[in-house]
Order: structure tokens, then C-alpha cells, then sequence
């Protein structure tokens, strides 16, 4: 997180956090509650920090209804019974839809080859593997990994993703897209702070030290105390 990454608080946590780490709450006309995940939709926003489980749990005890009818201020809020599943399906869509970005400009590796060539020679910054992956192709990747970055030994491994080859195939534009790499850091960063988001949103919590190696120090679920004020307030 940089000085220059716009902050916003969690309605129901009442945390801070950098904006591309939350996921952004708008009213659409008729008034209904919709996901905004790319914080494009006009008027003001609410912002939620919180995985699946809680959200459904904060519907269930009413507390998600006081938070947004407290941020928006525009009277009673109509809350889709399915807003989890509008999340997570706007999430995946979002980071798949990045991946195909970087592949499209050229920033991906596919191939175990050329990924495994790049990682033993320090170059790799992120390494993905799909849902139904070889474990055998895992272990070579993330060991290349591990020796091209001194780390052997460690728990540094690539992230697998609750996907299977053919979505990442059809995300990206490939054929049989069962391991991804990036090398550079920028692209690295793009990427890995949506798959948090999406990941964390649909839990348990996956950023261990590993995730958090592969996104080159990038902690999108990192938090900052809580300051003073209201944390039910809707922002931009």
C-alpha cells in the first residue's frame, strides 16, 4: 500500500483498508443493493471488507440493513436475498477478466516450460495453478520457484485457484491454460490484489506467507486501526 492508494472503511468491520481490497456496495435506481466491484457505478458507495460467511451472516441478524440504510442515507434498502452469490460471482469475474487483461498485453507465461525456465532464473513474481492441476506439475513449478529465489525449503509455493483449466482457457483466450506465471512486478501486483479479493471474499482467508510472497509484498487484505468517527459512512 502506497500513501497514494485511496482508503476506505468497512461499514460492518469498521476498518480501513485500501479501496481494491473491499468490495464497493451501490443502489441501483429502483433502490436495490448491487455489488459494484469495479467502483464505476455514479452516486455514492459503501464499502465491505468482510468473506461470504460474514455477509450472510450480517443479512441474517439485520446488521448489513442498519449499516447501509445508516451509509446511504435514502431511507429503506432492498437487499437481494442472493448478494453473497452477486459478490463472488462479480469477484471471479472481475479477477479472470484481469488475467485475460495481461494476457492479452503479452505479461503471462503459459507452459511449464517457459514458467519453470523463468522461476529458476529468478525472474518469476507470480505463479497460479488450476483447480484440477497434476500435483506432480505443481511440486516442479513451485519448487523452480523456491530455488530460483534462494528460498529452498520454504513454504513458497503458487496459488491454487478454485478453477479448473478450461475457465482459465476461456478467460484468457488459450488452450489448456493449467499453470500461469508473471514476470513482471507490476502485472504481478495487478493480478494478485484481485485474486485476494476474490479469494478472501469467498474464504477461508488466503493469504498466507506464500500468497503473500508471490504478490511482491502487496497486502490487500492488511488493515489499518480504526480512526475516529462513524465507520457506517458512505463514500465514492
Amino acid at each position: 500500500m502506497t500513501a497514494a492508494d485511496p482508503i476506505r472503511r468497512c461499514i460492518l468491520l469498521g476498518e480501513r483498508a485500501p479501496r481494491q481490497a473491499l468490495v464497493r456496495l451501490a443502489l441501483s435506481p429502483d433502490g436495490h443493493v448491487l455489488p459494484d466491484v469495479r467502483a464505476k457505478a455514479p452516486g455514492r458507495g459503501a464499502w465491505v471488507g468482510v468473506t461470504r460467511a460474514e455477509l450472510e451472516t450480517a443479512m441474517a441478524k439485520g446488521r448489513l440493513k442498519g449499516a447501509l440504510a445508516r451509509a446511504f442515507k435514502t431511507g429503506p434498502v432492498l437487499i437481494p436475498d442472493d448478494l453473497p452469490a452477486l459478490v463472488e460471482a462479480a469477484l471471479e469475474r472481475a479477477a479472470l477478466d484481469r488475467l485475460g487483461l495481461e494476457s492479452r498485453s503479452g505479461g503471462l507465461l503459459i507452459g511449464s516450460d517457459r514458467i519453470e525456465t523463468a522461476a529458476r532464473s529468478g525472474k518469476l513474481r507470480l505463479l497460479l495453478h488450476a483447480a484440477d492441476a497434476g500435483e506432480d506439475g505443481n511440486r516442479k513449478l513451485d519448487q523452480a520457484w523456491r530455488v530460483g529465489n534462494d528460498e529452498e525449503g520454504s513454504g513458497l509455493r503458487g496459488l491454487a485457484l478454485p478453477v479448473s483449466r478450461t475457465i482459465l482457457a476461456v478467460a484468457l483466450g488459450r488452450q489448456n491454460v493449467v499453470h500461469i506465471g508473471l514476470t513482471d512486478p507490476d502485472a504481478a501486483k495487478r493480478v494478485g490484489e484481485a485474486l485476494h479479493r476474490w479469494l478472501h471474499f469467498i474464504g477461508p482467508d488466503p493469504s498466507t506467507a506464500p500468497c503473500e510472497t508471490i504478490s511482491q509484498g502487496a497486502t490487500p487484505f492488511e488493515t489499518e486501526p480504526t480512526g475516529s468517527g462513524t465507520p457506517d459512512t458512505a463514500e465514492d
